[in-house]
């Protein structure tokens, strides 16, 4: 359906004014209100701070901010970014965006709201039938109901569908291929199930959802259907929402199917900012577009996908295929047949990035940026808006702070970004436009899904993982102790929830390289990867999750996160701390608190991995490391002895924060990785057959997947390069 048709035009404007006069002003605390899960006299005193002459001073600016974030205006700003379906684009996200600027204008922020043009689509008819076998009936997508929740019934919730699917029709057999990975589809091969012109259903689980359309759109398929299978986020997890906090049986999941691993942003303008006024001779067409799918694909509910798989033919599954729906699992083809008919209103729509500054004091040109997306696939109260309530309060901290006088040294800038779902479009769009700027910032914070449970977790580049930690400890948990206290407890080894790929922030890194709690490695699926992967800014991404499964759905609101999210808001007020400490530390610091040791040491582990890949895949004619594993050595050694100058901070440390700065910056590559230039980083990107997960040194292991000799050697030659040009920067006038 249309979003806001001329029909209901008076109804959407005066919704408009009514959501406009709810956008108030939180009420504040009183000055005597007890400040709640403050660390004691003892623990605070023993934070260690890396980076600063006068770490007392420092302890004594975090110890007041850290009393501001409130739980109570935490809610209170939940609840009102939640009141309506806010999808990227409509007045509902405006009215959201206005909401934030006015709260960064209140702390004292210098506030703008950015406009960008971009390329999304909204579902204008959308409809799955089942045409076969005789007697059996399915007409879907139905809406999302439980009883008990009257917000899945609001008219404006936007029929399920996939951002950046094309329009299209299809009717054919169907086959089911598990979670629509190339191993998936190599078995069907095995099994002489041929997918060429049959309608392909996979589940969601295990890789980005635009992965299963890229590798059925590449095996031959028609379409693609993505289901919800009760096994990884449903009832087989535990009891279903309302009772529980899993997905119920009429719960879909939405969401992009935008080829991100090509690029993200905007589909028409890759590498440049999609401003108002761009001309249209700079834009490229959608269609010659490679991030545009060229197969149409939409998600279902398993209550709509369950007669589709329980009248499948053919051999039963495998057994790991295996879900938990009441029948066993057969791969078909047929003989269950299905028409797609899907038209979507495809249109450049306006989106609204805020952005607000606090001047840096004695090095305003230097920016430590930090962002959440505001925009989510219908309320978004865990995704994405427990962040946005968070960084509210984490600015709140920073409102206090500067009436007290404080000022940072370097530019911090927050970003509220717009259109992340339909593909990191505000972020990346914002970033390509500031390209310049950000080659002097020391940092990317982001924060995504803040909070939907109690285990915190974080992932980060090498250089920041000890800066994370340290961060950590600072920082009491609800649980008692310190937030690292309890990251520590729940580091166990377990193996990942189908689903948390992903809701959690964490990425689980090739090697740990300390007896120490795990910091992940980034991959893609959130607003760092412009900042990391195409400029070079050092990144973090932090996540406090739990028992989550209503991921893109109309269940994601604020009745589910006040019964099962948090409750409280105290984990809301752990991360508004975190998130801003991050800030406040990286923007004072008289020294960068980065470690380049770290760096090299878990790019020798990657190497080592990648070279006994090489040898399995290439044999005897297996490709010469020798320079790469130089390269990164010379790197460890560097980053050793710019920890000891780190450390001493003596003299002006400008000198050094410019090395450890362009020492990252390094590490990119100019012509980007193969067949996908826009990413140019040479030690992380999203994989293209993973979307969330990172590759490490993608260059050179995407060669060796492909089995291309000539490639893994010119790749091991880049990275070699870039390695030398950190080397370099670290110790040229050493």
């Amino acid at each position: 359906m249309k979003l806001f048709p001329g029909a209901v035009l008076f109804l959407a404007l005066m919704f408009l004014a009514l959501v406009g006069s709810n956008l108030r002003a939180v009420d504040q605390p009183s000055k005597d209100q007890p400040s709640k899960g403050q660390p004691d006299k003892d623990q605070s005193d023993n934070w260690f701070i890396s980076g600063f002459r006068d770490v007392a001073a420092e302890r004594d600016v975090e110890k007041k901010f850290m009393a501001v974030p409130d739980p109570k205006l935490a809610e209170e700003h939940l609840r009102i970014l939640t009141q309506a379906p806010h999808i990227a684009g409509s007045p509902e996200d405006k009215a959201t965006a206005e909401y934030v600027a006015k709260k960064f204008r209140e702390a004292g922020l210098d506030t703008e709201i950015v406009e960008y043009k971009v390329w999304l689509n909204y579902p204008a008819e959308i409809s799955v039938d089942m045409t076969a076998p005789p007697g059996v009936e399915m007409h879907g997508p139905r809406r999302e109901h439980v009883d008990g929740d009257p917000l899945a019934d609001d008219p404006r919730v936007v029929t399920p569908y996939n951002g950046m699917s094309p329009s299209g029709d299809a009717e054919a057999e169907v086959v089911y291929a598990n979670y629509g990975s190339p191993a998936d589809f190599d078995k069907l091969k095995e099994m002489n199930v041929d997918v060429r012109g049959k309608i392909v259903i996979v589940r969601y689980g295990e890789n980005f959802r635009g992965v299963k359309e890229f590798v059925a759109q590449e095996r031959g398929a028609a379409a693609v259907i993505i289901y919800s299978d009760p096994k990884d986020d449903g009832y087989y997890r535990g009891d279903a929402y309302p009772k529980g906090p899993w997905r119920p049986a009429s719960g879909v999941q939405r969401g992009s199917v935008g080829y991100m691993f090509q690029f993200p942003g905007d589909p028409t303008t890759p590498g440049i900012a999609s401003t108002p006024n761009l001309p249209d001779s700079k834009r490229i067409s959608p269609a010659d577009s490679e991030q545009m799918p060229k197969i149409p694909v939409t998600p279902l509910s398993y209550a709509d996908a369950a007669p589709i798989l329980e009248h499948l033919g053919g051999p039963p599954s495998p057994r790991d295929w295996q879900g938990a729906l009441p029948f066993t699992y057969h791969v078909g083809p047929g003989p269950s047949k299905v028409k797609m008919h899907l038209k979507q209103d495809y249109q450049f729509r306006t989106i609204w990035d805020v952005i607000g500054k606090i001047r840096g004091s004695s090095s305003p040109d230097e920016w430590v940026v930090a962002g959440n997306h505001r925009d989510a696939w219908v309320y978004g109260a865990v995704d994405p808006n427990s962040g946005t309530a968070a960084m509210l309060e984490s600015v709140h901290g920073f409102g206090e702070l500067l009436k007290s006088g404080w000022k940072p040294k370097r530019t911090i800038v927050i970003g509220s970004w717009d259109a992340e779902e339909e593909g990191l479009i505000g972020s990346t769009e914002w970033g390509e436009d500031h390209a310049q700027d950000l080659g002097n910032a020391a940092a990317y914070f982001n924060v995504d899904v803040a909070v939907s449970g109690k285990k915190f977790s974080a992932s980060g580049t090498p250089t920041l993982k000890e800066f994370l930690r340290e961060i950590a400890k600072a920082v009491p948990s609800p649980q008692g102790g310190s937030v690292y206290d309890g990251w520590k407890k729940s580091s166990e080894p377990a193996a990942e929830n189908s689903h948390s790929q992903e809701t959690s922030t964490y990425r689980a890194p090739p090697a740990a390289m300390q007896a120490d709690v795990p910091v992940g490695d980034l991959g893609s699926g959130s607003d760092y990867t412009v900042f990391l992967q195409h400029l070079g800014v050092p990144s973090t991404d932090i996540g406090s999750s739990g028992d989550y499964g209503v991921y893109h759905s109309v269940f994601d609101n604020f009745t589910w996160f006040k019964k099962f999210g948090d409750p409280d808001f105290l984990y809301e007020q752990q991360m508004a701390r975190i998130f801003g400490l991050e800030m406040i530390r990286m923007a004072s610091a008289d020294v960068l608190p980065y470690d380049y040791e770290n760096y090299g040491k878990e790019i020798l582990v990657y190497l080592d991995a990648a070279k006994n890949k090489s040898k399995e895949r290439f044999g005897a004619r297996a490709p010469d490391f020798s320079a790469a594993l130089e390269g990164a050595r010379h790197l460890q050694e560097a980053g050793a002895k710019m920890l000891q100058k780190q450390r001493k901070i003596s003299g002006a440390p400008d000198h050094i924060n410019v090395k450890l700065q362009q020492a990252e910056r390094a590490l990119l590559i100019p012509e980007g990785l193969p067949n996908r230039p826009w990413f140019r980083h040479s030690i992380y990107a999203p994989g293209q057959y993973t979307g969330y997960a990172a590759v490490v040194i993608p260059g050179v292991n995407e060669a060796i997947d492909r089995a291309d000799l000539r490639r893994t050697e010119q790749q091991i030659a880049v990275l070699a390069a870039a390695l030398n040009r950190a080397v370099l920067v670290l110790e040229q006038n050493r």
